[in-house]
């Protein structure tokens, strides 16, 4: 196992979008809209989760490089009565591509909404049979050339 070595490559703008959704109960997101969720607001904290994750991937990531980023943004919405889409756009000037810190971002923010609201998704056993995390997945990347 090695970190690819990039110190042959010179430093470029980069910049990566990355999405993923949630899918929740239609109560769920109801009561997340209209902020009656106990742990707070799942949208505002998993925008600071998805920043926090950005900036820690080479951590979380083995042989991922560690980066000087420049911009995160976490954005997450509702995209329909129980789906909760998170988007991040992650920039910087680097040797090497964001797409980790992106897809990170996202995983972080999603993990988050999740355990936000997991106790409105428990069925009578205590499982979540309607949640699901899906689709994570770059969207574009960007290197300035």
């Amino acid at each position: 196992m090695v970190m690819v070595d990039v110190s042959g490559k010179g430093e470029v703008f980069r910049e990566a979008l990355a999405l993923g959704v949630i899918r929740l109960k239609a109560e769920t997101v109801r009561l997340v809209l209209e902020g009656k969720i106990v742990k707070g607001d799942p949208l505002c904290v998993a925008r600071v989760a998805g920043v926090l994750a950005a900036k820690k991937t080479s951590e979380l990531v083995p042989l991922c490089h560690p980066l000087p980023l420049s911009s995160v943004e976490v954005c997450p919405r509702v995209v329909d009565g129980g789906c909760i889409e998170v988007l991040a756009t992650v920039k910087t000037c680097a040797q090497t591509g964001v797409e980790m810190e992106a897809l990170s971002a996202v995983s972080a923010a999603l993990l988050t909404i999740w355990d936000m609201v997991k106790q409105y998704e428990k069925d009578e056993n205590g499982q979540y049979p309607s949640t699901v995390i899906e689709s994570i997945r770059v969207v574009r990347k960007f290197k300035q050339v």
